[in-house]
């Protein structure tokens, strides 16, 4: 089983390669991160936006970087995942 640090180097590497260049630049959200089913569940969202946590700044609805902490399967959450990132015990 894959160590969540390096799971989380995944994650912010799938972003970088991800990213276009018409896109603001993105960051991983490193105080939201999480784990649920053998994911690490890896949001981000804008660089300005992470900086200030000003609401006026924040992308909406950025599906989240999942890791599939087995099999180090990295990729972008679905909608059908959502519950996982939605309904996440506090």
């Amino acid at each position: 089983m894959m160590e969540q640090a390096e799971a989380l180097d995944l994650a912010v590497a799938f972003l970088k390669q991800s990213q276009r260049e018409d896109e603001p630049p993105l960051a991983v959200d490193t105080e939201g991160v999480s784990e649920s089913n053998g994911l690490l569940i890896v949001p981000y969202n804008s660089v300005q936006y992470l900086a200030s946590r000003n609401a006026p700044d924040q992308l909406l609805d950025c599906w989240p970087i999942l890791v599939d902490l087995n099999t180090a399967d990295v990729r972008f959450g679905t909608l059908e995942e959502r519950p996982l990132w939605r309904n996440r015990p506090t």
